[in-house]
């Protein structure tokens, strides 16, 4: 892997044409090279239809490529001009509630619309034939954050619609669909598939089967959406493209969208995140408020670097918008400690990211992202976050080689789980999200550096455990490589409790050939209603009762089992707290002669390459084996020197 290199997103369109020149050099003596634009430009593109006016993005490029900076256009998709919506009018997504999700911010489209595909596909290819093959076009990025703001699924005209050619497609005749249903089920049976509506607005909970298959529908959309902007693309380019994906989104599948994209990357911002989207309670806000969740980013990282592409054996992601500083659009919105932002972009290059881009260069004075910290102030001064990076870029020319390289313990993460178990959840607790990555939380409490997987995965040889969390329904590749694998394997809870058409399966779950298990029964449970285990800890959420033969290795205070072993493999039945987590996986690890370390607090490690980073996600200083890491701290051992890169501060 060639070294890692830093991005910045650049919007040239909010700035006077005098400035491009400066800010350009300005983004090189930083250590800046690469720099996205465009991806928010179609108004000043197309003012009114057919009215084209390249001019000022032609400017823009030779600016920027002329000094140095290797370009990533993105197609601007995600934000369609009001005249795409006066020419259009149906082409807005509707929400849940039958609300149209009008225009005056952005996203504003269904994906199932087929004039609006049609425009996005006209301007993608007229970008396309025009910058193809400008030498300064160095990447291209499909649209902008797929599923941001809710706007994957989409409950319009033309989504009904296209759902019924999909049905029709994927069962062939009614009768089909009603059994794979289940329709005769309060006498929900159809006679012809133009009888289907949307799975919204129904007296009480809809089919689980009908939701299921329109979030598989509604993800289809997502895919052809990006596939036929990268089939454009592709006509006139050889350079890589891109997307850039959301934290905590699984409305659609990345590793169906992936597969048609070079790279994948994602949009980084700990502290938004920490107060938008995690399932930690205020305390724990309180005390990573200016620092963010120390395994949220670490997590994401893992996972686009499996949804990536590979070149020379090596999956391909990067971080499109790294946050800088204070956002503006969570509850609350604090500015990090000093020396985070350099935290954050280390830590994405030890999980083997090629680029970290910052959002953005220059802090916007005007519209809804004004309060959104950039690398510079408004008045174009640099600010703490700019500083860090520069810091950064100088570092990063020590590094020799920064590939991550496979984990000896992999996750499996599925989208179509995540899809099911909000569609039932079967208790207001239970999210496939919050279970898998409560896995991953306890792995990196225990140092361990961790791979995610999806259940498509056939090849499972080079690791030592492998940890399958809440699947939904087994995989024929998935089944076919276990029973090839020699290694450790943790399943549970919940896993192969479906099948592909949301029913239970005859035989029950977990359903493993080989392995005597049958869950018969299983309970949601209140905070309060957490079932001890004798070793330790409990199981909260979510705990079934299993008939075995197989050898009980723990079982809970009112003797049901809660860990069933044989072999290589080990059932958990139920959802471990934090204390039982970290005791499991530590068992699993050592039995898959995989090496833990404690890293309680807020210290993280990651090993990459011939090194390993060390971490202080925490507030106050911490030593772990006689390293000492102050707040936000970071330190970088080069295994093979036995020597210190970075050292830690004094």
């Amino acid at each position: 892997m060639s070294k890692p290199e830093l991005g910045v997103c650049y919007y040239p369109e909010h700035w006077p044409e005098s400035g491009w020149t400066d800010d350009a050099a300005r983004m090189v003596e930083m250590g800046i090279s690469w720099v996205r634009i465009g991806e928010f430009a179609w108004s000043r593109i197309e003012p009114t239809p057919g009215d084209l006016r390249w001019d000022w993005l032609d400017t823009a490029i030779e600016i920027l490529g002329e000094a140095g900076l290797h370009v990533v256009l993105g197609t601007p998709t995600a934000t369609p001009p009001r005249w795409m919506v006066d020419r259009h009018p149906d082409m807005l997504a509707v929400s849940k509630d039958g609300q149209p999700r009008k225009f005056g911010s952005r996203r504003h489209y269904c994906f199932s619309h087929l004039g609006y595909k049609d425009e996005a596909k006209r301007i993608t290819e007229l970008m396309a034939k025009r910058y193809g093959a400008n030498p300064h076009i160095a990447a291209w990025q499909t649209d902008n954050e797929y599923g941001c703001h809710d706007t994957i699924l989409s409950y319009s005209d033309a989504a009904r619609a296209a759902f019924r050619v999909w049905l029709r497609k994927k069962y062939e005749t009614i009768d089909a669909l009603n059994t794979a249903w289940g329709n005769v089920f309060w006498s929900m049976e159809y006679n012809g598939f133009d009888q289907v509506d949307l799975p919204n607005q129904t007296v009480t909970e809809p089919n689980p089967a009908h939701v299921m298959d329109f979030r598989r529908f509604s993800s289809d959309q997502v895919v052809d959406f990006n596939r036929a902007q990268c089939s454009i693309l592709r006509a006139y380019t050889d350079a890589p493209i891109i997307h850039n994906y959301m934290g905590r989104i699984t409305d659609f599948d990345h590793f169906a969208v992936g597969a048609d994209l070079d790279i994948a990357s994602w949009d980084s911002y700990p502290l938004g995140f920490l107060e938008d989207r995690s399932d930690q309670g205020e305390d724990f806000k309180h005390d990573y408020q200016r620092q963010g969740d120390p395994d949220f980013q670490a997590f994401h990282h893992d996972l686009y670097r499996a949804v990536g592409g590979m070149r020379n054996g090596v999956s391909r992601w990067w971080v499109m918008e790294q946050q800088p500083g204070p956002v503006n659009w969570a509850p609350y919105n604090p500015a990090p400690l000093p020396g985070m932002v350099r935290l954050w972009t280390w830590e994405a290059v030890a999980h083997g990211a090629e680029v970290v881009s910052y959002f953005r260069w220059r802090q916007a004075p005007f519209a809804q992202e004004q309060m959104h910290a950039g690398l510079l102030r408004p008045d174009g001064v640099m600010a703490e976050g700019g500083a860090e990076a520069a810091r950064v870029s100088k570092e990063l020319l020590a590094l020799d080689d920064a590939d991550a390289g496979p984990s000896s313990v992999a996750i499996v993460f599925d989208y179509a789980s995540a899809w099911a178990w909000e569609t039932q959840p079967q208790g207001q607790d239970f999210d496939y999200f919050h279970l898998v990555y409560d896995v991953y939380r306890g792995l990196r409490r225990l140092g361990v550096s961790v791979d995610i997987v999806p259940p498509s995965c056939d090849d499972l040889s080079d690791r030592a455990l492998v940890i399958t969390p809440g699947l939904f329904a087994w995989t024929d590749s998935l089944r076919a490589a276990m029973k090839r694998f020699e290694g450790q394997m943790l399943i549970g809870p919940r896993t192969g409790s479906k099948t592909d058409d949301f029913a239970i399966p005859a035989s029950l779950p977990p359903g493993i050939d080989g392995f005597d298990c049958k869950v018969t029964a299983v309970e949601s449970l209140r905070s309060s209603g957490a079932i001890d285990l004798i070793d330790g800890g409990c199981f909260q959420i979510w705990r079934e009762f299993a008939e075995t033969s197989e050898t009980v290795t723990e079982t809970g205070s009112d003797g049901h089992p809660a860990l069933i072993t044989k072999g290589k493999l080990t059932y958990m039945a139920g959802w471990p707290d934090d204390r039982a987590m970290t005791r499991i996986l530590d068992k699993v690890c050592k039995r898959a002669g995989v090496e833990t370390t404690d890293c309680q607090l807020g210290y993280r490690r990651r090993d990459f390459g011939h090194y390993t980073l060390h971490m202080n996600y925490g507030a106050k200083a911490v030593t772990h084996t006689g390293i000492l890491l102050s707040p936000a701290d970071i330190a970088l051992f080069d295994n093979k020197a036995q020597s210190w890169i970075i050292k830690p501060s004094p």
